[in-house]
């Protein structure tokens, strides 16, 4: 034990400090480890610098990091994790003063604690894990609670210390940083009343002079001095979406002053540098390989005009059709948006080609903007307002806009030598550095920084070389770039990255350009025979290079694409600069305004015995639709809905943050355990238990989970091999109208009636329909299955112009697909009166045969009018579903042409 906390104690004079010197732990729990629970402790240390150590009982002593910026129940969020010394296990509960003087000098208190416990395997194996560098568990404390992760980074900080980063795993515990940070909401100790560093409304105090080497830090407010007769609120602090919304329509916040809307707009352009920036001060995105724009939104007595322009003032309104009609849909009034036009590949990945591809061909629909500033809005100038709070009304602008064509640029709380290198495996371009509290100032300044993946830039056409071999058209293009005297000087030539089509159409612009003078300051001085045409030097080439030579000329360039949205007068040689310079020197571009807090919220509520957390959580940004919404709808349903789940295996579609994020599918049991569900063992071999919903209380502990689908299995759970019903989901490809949606489920049902069979219908929630066909428990999973395709294929080969049964979008262009693959063993369909989660939440509803031609659309009921249309029902519309069981004969199998199938 002693050789664990040796650096410990070597560190500290416990002459002089209260800390626990460690010596007493080892007597002091004689309970093994693996006999009971063990132990983590999280403390906010008011030190130099405040920050928070994490620290879990393991192997006998608390392993311990230095988290600056404290917990995130964000998931996209990774916090840096610095690994220090081994604590000893009594430190758990040390709260007080470390005198001057001390190593860590300055106040600490116990701002959490609790219990955890590894996600997977004995302890014994966590320590292996741990030893690896990647530890999963699950913290049960007082603020804390659900899975998290601690990884190790390859980076190393000051001292050779280990920078390792912690997670917050998406689960029902996490929740978005921009809507609840747990730090400034749940201040103070759960020791003693100690409120720490914070007041008790969570802002951070004025700090004391005499910390070491500390210097004076502002408190933060949550409002400031007035300024044009309004109070300017701390946005950040006030973390609501819809409160910055409605801030924005006068965003009369600190920096921000009155002004008409200018005509015309010049960009804030990055300027590239060597590494990475030291410091905190810093947010990171995605550098999008695509063009710059700005939009320019103005309403002048009443009439709305959207323009967008390039980065030099070109107006390219018409090639954004799409774009501008999107942007309509803004509640602005007037201002101007800065972002980047993209073209995404089938990874989500930039492709310049293809957004080349897409201005050529007239495709606005193949282009999404990423808005990342806004730096006028709504009659005031807001390039004074700290970065940080520009993009906080941003994006709370943008998200609500329910049109992929426009998006909001996320910036990731991640060490920016890791995010680049994430950036560079995944073949993107690089990242953009961004000071958090920096203004925006037009032209080139170091508030932003670029760091790129590869050497890459623009350069000026000069020239080109005549083809040889098969090639055709030309060789190589000859490059250029304009020195600090504007003359242009040779920079080498680029012979690959073309092909047919490029090498057409680059010498198409070329032979416009000929002309018999020589463009360069000095004549190339390349060996080559193959004889040159000059152009004149307005063409603009991007390329990609690896490295510059001592002569000033690139090697092993590689052509990307012309560039239309630069001015060849504007192209010289990109030299990064100094990291470190830039870091030193942020008086230019900061602003006066402070970092802030989030608002308190509500944060829990007990529905049928279930306590519901975070009910207003919203999961739904079209219409604001929360998890309180989603509780009460599934509450009112359960009568109507329970019949249709009771005893029959469900998946869950389930949303822990907004169902415009990722969405987690459950089938099995897992290791939060959802209230009320009652769980199947050993009938799903291989795999944890199935789950069933057989009381309300089940039914409102998914919701509680953040459920928003419900999915059927095609079986009951008493019965898993013999399935009792048969599904046909009705699925409409492009172009396919409502009309001949209700046509193809009435063809459905008629087709199943010829063969003895009846079917009912119901609502997706979604697209189209579902036509379930009640089985007697009969038949296995093959010959049902074989039996559904067999039925698909029917109808697709008699109305082939109506029907495919086929997989594949290009299956299905203007035709129906009939998916009988959720006949499969294991494959579910969205139970009745399930939420689709999806803009609208819409419903699945049974229906009427009769009532069909009256349905107009499969999302027509939704969570808002379910309710309305149960009231108004007489009868169950599908009372008579269990008398219509029957069984799969030889003889329809035989009318179907299986005559090969399974008896």
């Amino acid at each position: 034990m002693a050789s664990k906390l040796e650096t410990y104690q070597r560190m500290r004079s416990f002459d002089k400090t209260l800390e626990p010197s460690g010596a007493a732990t080892h007597g002091a729990r004689a309970k093994p480890a693996a006999q009971r629970a063990l132990s983590f402790v999280i403390q906010e240390h008011d030190a130099r610098r405040l920050h928070y150590d994490f620290r879990l009982e393991l192997d006998g002593t608390l392993k311990s990091w230095a988290v600056p910026k404290g917990p995130s129940l964000d998931p996209s969020v990774k916090r840096l994790a610095v690994h220090v010394e081994d604590h000893p296990l009594d430190y758990g509960s040390f709260e007080g003063e470390i005198p001057e003087g001390n190593y860590g000098a300055g106040s600490v208190i116990v701002w959490d604690r609790g219990t955890w416990a590894p996600q997977s395997g004995s302890v014994e194996e966590a320590a292996r894990n741990y030893e690896k560098g990647k530890l999963k568990f699950t913290l049960d404390g007082e603020k804390l609670h659900g899975g998290w992760t601690l990884v190790k980074s390859h980076m190393r900080g000051s001292g050779d210390k280990e920078q390792w980063l912690l997670i917050k795993e998406r689960d029902e515990e996490a929740r978005p940083e921009a809507e609840y940070d747990i730090l400034s909401t749940r201040p103070g100790s759960v020791m003693s009343d100690s409120l720490g560093a914070r007041t008790k409304s969570g802002v951070l105090r004025e700090r004391a002079e005499g910390k070491a080497s500390a210097k004076k830090a502002t408190a933060r407010k949550v409002t400031t001095k007035k300024a044009n007769g309004h109070d300017h609120p701390d946005i950040v602090a006030s973390q609501s979406a819809e409160s910055l919304r409605a801030l924005s329509h006068e965003p009369a916040i600190e920096g921000a002053v009155k002004a008409k809307l200018p005509s015309s707009f010049e960009p804030l352009l990055a300027t590239l540098v060597d590494a990475a920036t030291p410091g905190d001060d810093w947010a990171y995105e995605i550098k999008f390989d695509g063009y710059r724009v700005l939009a320019r939104i103005e309403t002048v007595k009443g009439r709305r005009e959207i323009r967008i322009f390039t980065r030099n003032g070109n107006d390219w309104t018409t090639k954004f059709s799409k774009q501008v009609k999107a942007l309509d849909g803004l509640d602005i009034e007037s201002g101007w948006l800065d972002g980047e036009a993209v073209v995404l590949d089938e990874r989500g990945r930039p492709d310049f080609q293809a957004l080349q591809n897409a201005f050529d061909v007239g495709r606005p629909q193949d282009i999404v903007v990423y808005f990342f500033d806004v730096p006028y809005l709504n009659g005031y100038d807001l390039r004074k307002v700290p970065l940080v709070q520009r993009r906080a009304i941003l994006k709370a602008l943008i998200e609500p806009v329910d049109d992929p064509m426009l998006r909001y640029s996320q910036d990731f709380a991640f060490h920016a030598d890791e995010l680049l290198k994430s950036a560079c495996d995944m073949g993107l371009e690089g990242i953009i550095g961004k000071r958090i509290d920096g203004a925006y100032v037009s032209g080139r300044g170091t508030s932003w920084i670029k760091l790129k993946c590869r050497r890459r830039q623009e350069f000026v056409i000069g020239g080109y070389s005549e083809p040889s071999g098969s090639r055709g058209h030309f060789g190589a293009l000859l490059l250029g770039v304009y020195d600090t005297h504007g003359k242009l000087q040779y920079a080498g030539r680029v012979g690959t990255g073309f092909d047919h089509a490029t090498l057409v159409a680059v010498k198409k612009e070329l032979d416009k350009r000929e002309v018999e003078r020589m463009p360069f300051a000095s004549e190339p001085q390349e060996r080559s025979r193959t004889p040159v045409h000059w152009v004149k030097p307005e063409l603009v080439a991007e390329c990609n290079f690896a490295e510059w030579t001592k002569e000033r000329i690139v090697r092993q360039a590689s052509f990307v694409s012309l560039r239309g949205d630069k001015p060849a007068r504007q192209i010289v040689k990109e030299e990064p600069a100094s990291a470190k310079k830039v870091a030193a020197n942020p008086a230019a571009t900061k602003t006066a305004a402070k970092k802030t807090t989030a608002a308190k919220r509500p944060t829990s509520a007990v529905v049928e015995g279930v306590k519901i957390s975070h009910p207003d959580r919203v999961f739904d940004k079209s219409t604001g639709l929360c998890k309180a919404d989603v509780v009460e709808y599934y509450t009112s349903v359960a009568e109507w809905m329970l019949p249709h789940l009771k005893d029959r295996p469900v998946s869950l579609v389930r949303a822990p943050e907004d169902i415009g994020g990722e969405l987690f599918f459950q089938k099995h049991s897992a290791k939060l355990a959802i209230p009320h569900i009652t769980q199947h063992p050993d009938i799903d071999p291989g795999h944890p238990p199935l789950l069933t919903i057989e009381s309300p209380q089940a039914l409102v502990g998914t919701a509680q989970m953040g459920t928003i689908e419900l999915h059927t299995w095609n079986a009951l759970a008493s019965n898993i091999e013999k399935p009792d019903r048969m599904v046909f989901d009705l699925d409409p490809g492009e172009g396919v109208g409502w009309e001949r949606m209700i046509e193809a489920a009435r063809l459905t049902n008629e087709l199943l009636a010829e063969l003895g069979l009846e079917s009912f219908c119901k609502t997706s929630g979604g697209k189209g329909f579902h036509v379930i066909v009640p089985l007697v428990k009969q038949a296995g999973w093959d010959e049902m299955k074989d039996f559904s395709q067999a039925v698909a294929q029917r109808m697709a080969s008699t109305l082939p112009k109506l029907f495919s049964a086929k997989m594949g979008m290009q299956n299905r262009k203007g035709k129906i697909f009939i998916d009988y693959l959720r006949n499969n063993r294991g494959s579910s369909t969205v139970a009745a009166f399930s939420l689709r989660a999806r803009p609208g939440l819409g419903a699945s509803m049974p229906l009427a045969w009769d009532e069909l031609e009256d349905v107009t659309s499969g999302d027509q009921w939704n969570i808002g009018n379910v309710r309305e249309r149960l009231d108004a029902l007489k009868r169950d519309l599908w009372a008579g579903y269990d008398k219509a069981r029957k069984r799969l004969t030889a003889e329809m199998k035989k009318r179907l042409g299986m005559n090969g199938s399974r008896k």
